[in-house]
C-alpha cells in the first residue's frame, strides 16, 4: 500500500454477490456491504471511492476485477487461496472480506500475491482450456461406449481417440447400436472440434508466440500445447531468479512438514497451474517411454529402477527437471543439446545447452 493510500478494501468474491469490507487508516471497519458481481456494479462503486488498496482472493472473477480496479486507479492485491484456507477457523463471506482487508493492510506478503495475465493472454489461454474440456468430454464418452459393450460381453479394440469412431463401429453388437450410435456421433463431432482448435493453437504458436515457444519445442515431447501453456503461464522468465524455482511454483516438489527433529516426506504440493503440471507429466512419460536417447531420459530411467513406485516418482522428477530446462532455454535463448560430455555438467540441469550470447526475453 502506498503512503498516500488510507483505505484498505477486502473483497470476498461470489458468483452473484460479493462482500466488501473497508478499513480506514487506523484499521477500523468503516463499511461492510454487498456488491453485485458485475463490471457495471463494481465500476460504479469503486469509481466514486477514495483510492486505496483492494485485496481479493484468486478465483473465477478475480482476473477481470483486478484489471478493472487498476484501471480505476486503485492498487490491487490478489491473494493465493492456499494462504487463506486455514483449518479450524470460522468461514463466512463477511469474515473473509475483513480478513483480506486486515492482512492486506498489515502484511501483504502473507497472501502470496498472484499477478493475473492481461486480457489478451487470458483470451489466448482460453483456447487451450477449451480444447482440454472437449478432450475430457470425448474421453468420458469413449469410456462409456467401451463400458456398454463390455457389459454386454463384447470388447472394443484399442485405438487412438482421433480414430475411435472409424475403428470400433464394426465391433458394436447389433443390439447395442441404438444406444452406442449417439455416443459415436458425439465423439466424432468432438474430434472435429478438437482438431479445429489444434489448428488455431498451432497458428497462434507460430505467428504470435514463436519467439517464446521455439526454444521450448527443441525438446522432443514438448508440443505446441505444452509450449504455449508454459509460456502463457510463466509469462516472464525473469520473474524467477533461478530456473530451479519453477518446479516448486508448478507444484512439482514435495510438501514440507518440518517441526523440531521431525521432517516428514510428503507427496508433491500440487500448487500452481494444474493443467500445465499435467502437460509436463505427459511430456515426461513421452521422454521416458518413447523419446530419443537424451541425458534427461537416462537420468529418469535410473530413477525409475526399483518398481512401480520408483517409476511414478521418476515421472514426476523428470517433469520437474523438464520445467527447469524449459525455463533455462527460454530465458537464455541457448541451443538444446540432448547429450553432453561430463565437462558440460553445470547447474544440475537435466540436459545440455550450447552456450550462446545472452538473449533478452520480453515478457508476455
Amino acid at each position: 500500500m502506498t503512503k498516500s493510500s488510507t483505505l484498505t478494501m477486502g473483497i470476498d468474491l461470489g458468483d452473484v454477490y460479493s462482500q466488501l469490507c473497508v478499513l480506514d487508516a487506523e484499521g477500523e471497519v468503516i463499511e461492510e456491504s454487498r456488491i453485485r458481481t458485475t463490471e457495471a456494479a463494481f465500476r460504479g462503486r469503486f469509481a466514486a471511492m477514495e483510492l486505496g488498496l483492494a485485496v481479493l482472493e484468486a478465483g473465477t472473477h478475480s482476473p477481470w476485477l483486478s484489471r478493472l480496479l487498476k484501471e480505476l486507479g486503485h492498487e490491487c492485491l490478489v491473494a493465493n487461496p492456499a494462504s487463506l484456507h486455514r483449518k479450524g477457523r470460522k468461514k463466512n463471506d463477511r469474515i473473509d472480506a475483513e480478513k483480506l482487508a486486515r492482512w492486506g493492510r498489515s502484511d501483504p506478503a502473507m497472501l502470496d500475491a498472484i499477478e493475473h495475465p492481461g486480457a489478451e493472454v487470458q483470451a489466448d489461454m482460453a483456447l487451450v482450456h477449451s480444447r482440454r474440456s472437449l478432450v475430457e468430454a470425448r474421453t468420458k464418452l469413449i469410456n462409456r461406449a467401451r463400458g456398454l459393450v463390455k457389459s454386454y460381453g463384447g470388447r472394443l479394440p484399442r485405438c487412438d481417440a482421433d480414430y475411435f469412431v472409424e475403428k470400433v463401429r464394426a465391433w458394436v453388437p447389433t443390439e447395442l447400436e441404438p444406444a452406442v450410435q449417439p455416443l459415436l456421433e458425439s465423439i466424432a463431432s468432438l474430434t472435429r472440434q478438437v482438431k479445429a482448435l489444434d489448428q488455431q493453437i498451432e497458428a497462434l504458436v507460430e505467428t504470435k508466440y514463436g519467439w517464446a515457444t521455439v526454444p521450448l519445442r527443441q525438446i522432443k515431447g514438448v508440443g505446441p500445447i505444452t509450449a504455449l501453456s508454459f509460456a502463457l503461464t510463466i509469462r516472464d522468465p525473469g520473474r524467477f531468479h533461478k530456473s530451479r524455482q519453477v518446479g516448486p511454483y508448478l507444484g512439482l516438489t514435495s510438501r514440507q512438514d518440518q517441526s523440531g527433529e521431525s521432517d516428514r516426506e510428503h507427496s508433491i504440493s500440487k500448487a500452481g497451474n494444474v493443467y500445465l503440471r499435467k502437460l509436463l507429466v505427459q511430456s515426461a512419460h513421452y521422454v521416458l517411454e518413447r523419446g530419443p536417447d537424451t541425458d534427461l531420459k537416462r537420468w529418469g530411467l535410473r530413477k525409475a529402477e526399483g518398481g512401480k513406485k520408483a517409476k511414478r516418482r521418476a515421472v514426476v522428477a523428470v517433469a520437474r527437471k523438464l520445467a527447469v530446462l524449459l525455463h533455462r532455454l527460454w530465458e537464455s535463448g541457448e541451443e538444446y543439446r540432448p547429450l553432453r560430455e561430463e565437462a558440460d555438467l553445470a547447474f544440475g540441469l537435466p540436459a545440455s545447452v550450447q552456450p550462446t550470447p545472452p538473449v533478452k526475453v520480453r515478457p508476455l
